[in-house]
């Protein structure tokens, strides 16, 4: 049975936008916690920081994107479509919250590029879109594992451990949405 075949989609679409918000809600107070807090660092670890940080910007930038083609390619239906616009809608959320820290930070937020080369002339059916889709949030979970250790700053590698957290979850909901195992071991790797 398919996410969008259970018994009641709408409420456990409901659950996981609720969910998602506290978990981003939860990031945002310990990214934004103020000047002090989040200067915790100094010198080169704050660089660092700020590295890293502009880092996961560029692929919150690349997933904004990358919703975007999904949502006018004319190949997703609903409710799979509202599903891919709700996803944006957290990577936009990230991505503000990253901006915004790499300024308190006293960094230079990277913008998004002009032209991402995806794959757009293989995306031939819905199952196409989840398909890339998934692989992009798959990297998300990766990348952001192997960045929350790397944080100076105690309360960025909070923050980004909460982002990973939802990222996690649309990998394992657009798993499901495919009729794979959504989680399919007990450990991201």
């Amino acid at each position: 049975m398919s996410f969008f075949q259970m018994p009641n989609p709408m409420a456990a679409r409901r659950l996981f936008i609720g969910r998602s918000g506290l978990v981003l809600s939860g990031a945002a107070v310990a990214l934004l916690a103020g000047r002090e807090a989040l200067a915790a660092g100094t010198g080169d670890a704050k660089g660092t920081d700020v590295q890293i940080l502009n880092t996961a910007l560029g692929a919150e930038l690349e997933a904004i994107a990358a919703y975007q083609l999904g949502a006018e390619s004319k190949l997703l239906q609903k409710p799979v479509l509202d599903l891919a616009i709700s996803f944006q809608g957290h990577h936009k959320e990230h991505a503000e919250v990253l901006a915004k820290t790499i300024e308190k930070l006293g960094g230079k937020a990277v913008v998004a590029k002009a032209n991402y080369n995806f794959p757009a002339e293989q995306l031939k059916s819905q199952t196409d879109v989840l398909r890339f889709a998934a692989k992009l949030e798959q990297g998300a979970v990766s990348a952001y594992l192997g960045a929350v250790p790397l944080f100076k700053n105690r309360d960025l590698s909070k923050a980004a451990a909460s982002i990973l957290g939802d990222e996690a979850m649309h990998w394992a909901i657009l798993r499901q949405a495919l009729g794979e195992v959504p989680v399919p071991s007990a450990f991201m790797v």
